[in-house]
């Protein structure tokens, strides 16, 4: 048995993509486009990490323009990341306007979301760094 993926569909795909790759630095590995079935299929990796993918999902608007709107589930839990510097990975997410919902103030985890309220934990690679402002002092922000 191999994993594959986890797929998260999503509302608005160009938003996702600002997020999931712009912001977060993930890199498409794969997109394909299915007429017949009117969606959109777009597989990302960590650099380096392409055997553990995020298949994005965008269903295309109906006859009507009229696109599914989704709504969370408690039996999902998030997505993880480790990072080489979680500082400098969440001052880039900041940088690209994304909320940090749960700074890094132990200079190890944070959480942020996606467009489509998808929770990200990004965790430091090895040991913690040390205490740092502006994130000791940044309160949590919304839920995670």
């Amino acid at each position: 048995m191999k994993y594959l993926h986890t797929m998260v569909r999503v509302h608005d795909l160009d938003a996702s993509m600002r997020f999931y790759r712009d912001a977060l630095g993930l890199t498409e590995v794969k997109r394909s486009e299915h007429e017949a079935g009117r969606f959109t299929l777009v597989y990302l990796a960590a650099p380096g990490d392409e055997d553990a993918q995020v298949e994005l999902t965008y269903n295309w608007p109906d006859a009507d323009g009229k696109v599914e709107v989704y709504t969370g589930g408690r039996n999902f839990g998030h997505l993880a990341y480790a990072v080489p510097d979680i500082y400098a990975a969440c001052r880039k997410l900041m940088d690209q306007g994304v909320t940090i919902n749960r700074p890094p103030r132990d200079g190890r985890m944070a959480f942020v979301r996606s467009p489509d309220g998808i929770s990200i934990e990004l965790l430091q690679a090895g040991p913690a760094l040390a205490p740092a402002e502006p994130w000791v002092s940044m309160p949590n922000t919304g839920a995670w």
